[in-house]
């Protein structure tokens, strides 16, 4: 049977004391590709960032790798984001640092020391993600696509339970995005949970998994027609 690494139960979703998402029933399974879909607003990127622990959990019963989201305390939300790996939109890599150092930061900042250690870290993820030759580059000599897969290659660093995609291709061409979504499921082919925020429908049609919209303050899993 899959371990369940996220279940909401009449959840209350809410961005600034004000309601997104109301009555939020999920569960999410180990080795599961889920898409979130929904027009800008509607309450895709807020529902990420309840599981990742940006935004206060209130109401209703949220468990996220094992963490009680109603109960969690600041000071273990670093604990449960290592159990998550995060991709954002816009990369949101550090400019003045090679590729290398932008990942040997992120490992530090978790509790690495060992320097060969952490050396052969980054090697196996930018081997994962298909970008071993790019480890001394810095980011404004890379491609959209080149950057999107180090922030890939971040969220895979320390071996996370849940990948946790917000719009990763929304900056993307539409070749680039369907080169990071096969690497996506490659990934999770390999056994990597992965839930993605995305507005790319034709993304979606081309490569159909479970699939969750939100819609007037709902979240409820859709059977999308063409």
């Amino acid at each position: 049977m899959s371990e369940v690494l996220v279940h909401l139960q009449n959840a209350l979703i809410s961005q600034r004391n004000k309601p997104v998402l109301t009555d939020v029933n999920l569960q999410i399974k180990s080795g599961e590709f889920s898409y979130l879909i929904g027009s800008t607003g509607s309450g895709k990127s807020s529902l990420l960032k309840t599981l990742y622990g940006d935004l206060p959990f209130t109401n209703g019963r949220g468990v996220v790798v094992d963490f009680n989201l109603k109960f969690i305390k600041k000071k273990q939300i670093p604990y449960l984001r290592r159990k998550l790996g995060i991709v954002f939109q816009d990369f949101q890599l550090l400019t003045d640092r090679s590729v290398f150092d932008n990942l040997k930061f992120v490992l530090k900042a978790t509790g690495w020391r060992d320097k060969e250690k952490i050396r052969i870290q980054i090697e196996k993820v930018l081997l994962q993600v298909n970008l071993p030759e790019k480890i001394n580059e810095f980011p404004h000599q890379l491609s959209g696509g080149e950057q999107q897969r180090v922030a890939i290659a971040r969220a895979l660093l320390n071996d996370p339970e849940l990948i946790l995609a917000d719009e990763p291709t929304g900056n993307l061409d539409p070749k680039t995005s369907n080169e990071i979504m096969e690497l996506l499921i490659e990934l999770n082919q390999k056994g990597q949970t992965v839930v993605m925020a995305t507005h790319d429908y034709a993304l979606i049609y081309q490569h159909p998994f479970t699939t969750y919209q939100c819609e007037g303050g709902k979240l409820m899993e859709v059977a999308l027609k063409r």
